[in-house]
């Protein structure tokens, strides 16, 4: 898709804005708007009950992090994110509605004739040229905000802009979607291929028998049932001491950095000498491990029982408490077939079920997470199984990647697109939806 541009250019005076159309003139964000900010509400008052949302520094669902029976703005305004990894983010909220502190909020001043999505697609561009670093991430506070460079084409001018915006980015957004919504699926074919191949095997004409199980049904006829506790052998984090944490040094692995089927690198150190005091703590290059403690069980990302394979890069990092590494103790079950075990449905839902405590702090005791039946051909039946556990994945990680590639375009096209029309780079004063 190409545009005209305008006939005229002006120097706008502001460097990252650059040349902009001769009839538009500059103003700064405090012309235009009476800039103010939300207050706090905690997690505690907000719920699904109530009646007025309250809209937060969050991005997912719209921002919204619950509903309370009061409201502090019945109007259509700007509201934009001020502190952290989403700062400067923008909305447009509109009716009754509630901010907490960490969302500044942007409403026209009487006398001023100004398109409020214009200026949303605007400000959604032009906020990242005014954050700061902060330790949490970023900030734009109510002085950055104020002195936003902006642009203002006549009113109808505005109007159409928006409307040629929402129109596309419309679009944009569920050529998105789409994309997600397929990384999903494959996320849900690789669990569902764990939990065939590990249950039933990759012999579709094997002979069947019932397990006696019930999450697990029918298994080929020539493999067992074995039990966690006499297959795996266990060994738990240490509890060290925050003092004796360092800046560098060996790096600890504890229950926090387990997510996604891997272990992250934290900042986190202890002496070397460590290396020699606790050795029952080191761990080695594929030693799964899993957490202890967590959020409760319906928050999955963090919830405790989280499972991760230790890379290269953390072999001889300790283990901190909170976690346990899960060994298989004889050739009866191989590492890796464990490892996928650990991640089938039925096992996340015993994990689930024995983990006890509250929605911000749960735990489950090691000897409730080896309590549990599993089905067990013979090691070489499992090396052909996880085998093609991995080569399936390789095709929907090959998936995956492109879905991702195809977002990271997207979201480019309409970073770009948003852009060039705000500034005036390129005229759609004759679009017309189609």
């Amino acid at each position: 898709m190409s545009f005209p541009h305008y006939s005229e250019y002006k120097d706008s005076g502001v460097q990252w804005l650059g040349e902009v159309p001769e009839h538009w003139h500059n103003v700064r964000v405090k012309n235009i708007f009476a800039i103010g900010r939300g207050r706090v509400i905690s997690l505690d008052e907000a719920n699904e009950n109530g009646t007025y949302p309250v809209f937060s520094s969050q991005t997912t669902n719209d921002g919204c992090l619950g509903f309370i029976e009061t409201f502090d703005f019945d109007c259509d305004q700007i509201t934009w994110t001020t502190d952290g990894a989403n700062a400067g983010t923008v909305f447009l909220r509109k009716g009754k509605h509630n901010c907490t502190n960490v969302c500044g909020t942007l409403q026209l001043k009487s006398a001023v004739d100004y398109n409020l999505n214009f200026g949303l697609h605007y400000l959604s561009f032009a906020t990242q040229f005014y954050k700061r670093p902060d330790t949490n991430g970023a900030k734009i506070m109510n002085g950055e905000m104020a002195e936003i460079a902006m642009v203002v084409p006549p009113t109808e001018e505005q109007t159409q802009i928006a409307a040629f915006l929402d129109h596309e980015t419309a679009k944009i957004d569920e050529l998105v979607a789409e994309q997600r919504r397929l990384m999903e699926l494959l996320k849900e074919k690789r669990q569902a291929v764990i939990s065939h191949a590990v249950t039933q095997g990759i012999n579709p004409n094997a002979p069947m028998k019932d397990s006696g199980i019930e999450w697990l049904g029918d298994i080929p006829a020539h493999w067992v049932i074995g039990k966690f506790s006499r297959l795996v052998s266990t060994r738990k984090g240490i509890a060290f001491k925050a003092d004796h944490f360092t800046d560098d040094g060996v790096n600890v692995v504890k229950a926090s950095d387990i997510k996604g089927l891997t272990i992250k690198q934290s900042e986190t150190c202890l002496p070397n000498s460590f290396l020699e005091q606790y050795p029952q703590a080191i761990l080695r290059t594929g030693e799964l491990v899993l957490s202890t403690v967590g959020s409760a069980p319906e928050v999955r990302n963090s919830a405790v029982g989280q499972i991760g394979k230790v890379p290269e890069a953390l072999s001889e990092s300790l283990l901190n408490q909170n976690t346990v590494v899960f060994t298989p103790l004889a050739l009866r079950l191989t590492n890796d077939f464990l490892f996928f075990i650990l991640q089938t449905v039925g096992y996340r839902d015993h994990l689930d079920l024995y983990a006890h405590g509250t929605a911000n702090q749960a735990s489950i005791n090691v000897s409730d997470m080896l309590d549990f039946f599993v089905p067990l051909p013979n090691p070489d039946e499992q090396i052909k199984i996880t085998r093609f556990i991995s080569e399936e994945f390789t095709k929907f990680d090959t998936l995956t990647a492109e879905a991702q590639r195809a977002i990271d375009l997207l979201q480019e096209r309409r970073t770009a697109l948003i852009s060039a029309a705000v500034t005036g780079q390129i005229d759609v004063r004759q679009f017309t939806e189609e």
